[in-house]
């Protein structure tokens, strides 16, 4: 393999990546010279006879999805269609993580998909639909369904990520992990094989996973992340922040002043929509809480 192929990025650990080549090949591959430039979900150009083959170019990306906060911004993963953001009424979920996704989803200019999971558990079930419920009434595509028990939980889990690149994102125990196994039975031993390869052991849980899928059943791709408890926003500035919350567009552009932080300023026009209930309470309280961090 002396000449130049192209392969798909699906794991890596710092300078470390396993490839798949466009001829169906899994092989380990290095960024030579430099470090943190490639993202899983990366078309890359490599060359080499041996392992590791040598990642020479990045081919341009169609779309990249960020988190960080305020010491670190982190690439989850590049050529994504669409985000999916599980939750589950148990273990007890966390809004503003939800908040916080589609936020980061809605800048990067990809579509989110909102997945309840777990709707055969009764605690806490009524406030996990409802945050559905808002979320739908944003615009953002939704599916609530049981991975473990549901007959046909399969088949609209298919339908809602056949074609597509997903990349799956949640607080721990909200259940990516069932959702990965629903279409690929075998992700187990496929981590453990991109664990063995990288030679890495168990510090490739902290990295996201590429996985295709069959052909026969859609095509497309799952994106495996670790789970993480929080969702930062650093990497976006103030303006950008209150874009990407979909009920505050409509007000914005109407402000007296044009550089106006929805904060304290006269004439706002989104204290006006929190006012009329048009921006729920909340909803502001979260703008707020970013627009803080965002003077940090």
């Amino acid at each position: 393999m002396s000449a130049s192929v192209g392969a798909r990025a699906v794991g890596g650990f710092g300078r470390n990546f396993l490839v798949r080549t466009d001829d169906g090949r899994l092989a380990s591959a290095i960024r030579r010279g430099k470090r943190g430039d490639v993202v899983v979900g990366d078309r890359v150009r490599c060359s080499g006879v041996v392992e590791p083959l040598a990642i020479e170019a990045i081919e341009p990306r169609r779309s990249l999805l960020y988190r960080s906060d305020a010491n670190r911004v982190k690439e989850l993963a590049a050529n994504i269609d669409q985000v999916a953001i599980v939750f589950a009424p148990q273990p007890p979920f966390n809004p503003r993580f939800l908040w916080r996704a589609l936020a980061a989803a809605e800048a990067a200019g990809i579509g989110a998909l909102a997945v309840l999971n777990k709707t055969d558990v009764g605690n806490g079930l009524e406030s996990a639909r409802r945050a559905l419920a808002e979320m739908a009434a944003w615009g953002v595509a939704t599916l609530a369904l049981s991975a473990k028990t549901e007959p046909a939980a399969l088949e609209r889990w298919t339908a809602a990520t056949a074609g597509r690149a997903t990349l799956l994102v949640g607080q721990s125990g909200m259940g990516k992990s069932t959702l990965l196994n629903l279409r690929l039975p075998d992700v187990k031993a496929r981590t453990q094989e991109f664990s063995q390869r990288l030679n890495v052991g168990k510090q490739t849980t902290t990295a996201s996973h590429w996985f295709d899928l069959p052909a026969a059943a859609g095509g497309g791709a799952l994106v495996d992340t670790p789970g993480f408890q929080e969702f930062g926003l650093a990497h976006l500035p103030l303006a950008e922040r209150a874009a990407a919350l979909h009920e505050f567009r409509p007000a914005l552009g109407h402000c007296r002043f044009g550089d106006c932080r929805h904060l304290a300023e006269p004439d706002c026009a989104v204290r006006a929509q929190v006012q009329s209930g048009a921006i729920s309470a909340a909803r502001y309280a979260f703008y707020c809480d970013l627009a803080q961090e965002a003077q940090r």
